[in-house]
């Protein structure tokens, strides 16, 4: 990432050298903490991989996890349109907040079914025994396969049936087993929305 690119577009002298940086999770999108950066943690974030701040407490360079090891791996840096304001996408490294939380705002909202696609890909990582997941992907390919087809018939019977709870609760099954299926085969949710949104943009 062009560092020197990032700080010659921002406007330093509005807030006396200092830029506020919103930290977004990469993946689920919650808002995780706000810090400020100085052109050394924007060039220590740049060239280490892991969000870096200038602490007005400590009057230095903090890298997030410097002490838990909790880091945040940089995956993208934005300016806003009044060049005052950062915006970093980062993968977090366990929870955010020094409170133990995943976020430093309790109530940041998320898209739920990245957290769920994360959970689901932990499950086929650990196979925590008891866990349906894992008795999925125990069953192998054809057996999750066979529960996604399941899941859609049941799905279009409930709307041929007008049925709109039942249409509900198959589609939230349906849409589980599909990350599940996905997950089998090394893929994901977000590979499939990836799909969707270059379809959208080409059309």
């Amino acid at each position: 990432m062009d560092a020197a690119g990032l700080t010659g577009r921002l406007d330093w002298e509005k807030q006396g050298l200092l830029v506020p940086a919103v930290v977004q999770d990469a993946a689920t999108l919650r808002v995780l903490m706000l810090g400020y950066m100085d052109r050394a943690a924007v060039q220590a974030t740049c060239d280490t991989g892991h969000v870096t701040f200038f602490s007005r407490s400590k009057q230095r360079l903090w890298t997030k996890g410097e002490s838990s090891g909790h880091f945040l791996e940089l995956v993208s840096i934005d300016v806003d349109c009044d060049a005052d304001t950062l915006l970093v996408l980062a993968r977090p490294h366990g929870p955010t907040c020094h409170l133990g939380r995943t976020s430093c705002f309790p109530q940041a909202p998320a898209n739920f079914l990245a957290e769920l696609d994360a959970l689901v890909a932990a499950r086929d990582r650990d196979r925590p025994p008891g866990s349906y997941s894992t008795r999925l992907f125990e069953g192998g390919i054809r057996r999750i396969a066979q529960k996604v087809g399941e899941e859609g018939v049941e799905t279009a019977l409930a709307a041929v049936a007008q049925d709109d709870d039942a249409l509900l609760g198959e589609s939230a099954d349906l849409l589980y087993h599909l990350q599940v299926l996905l997950r089998a085969r090394g893929r994901s949710l977000e590979d499939a929305v990836a799909v969707l949104r270059e379809r959208h943009n080409g059309g």
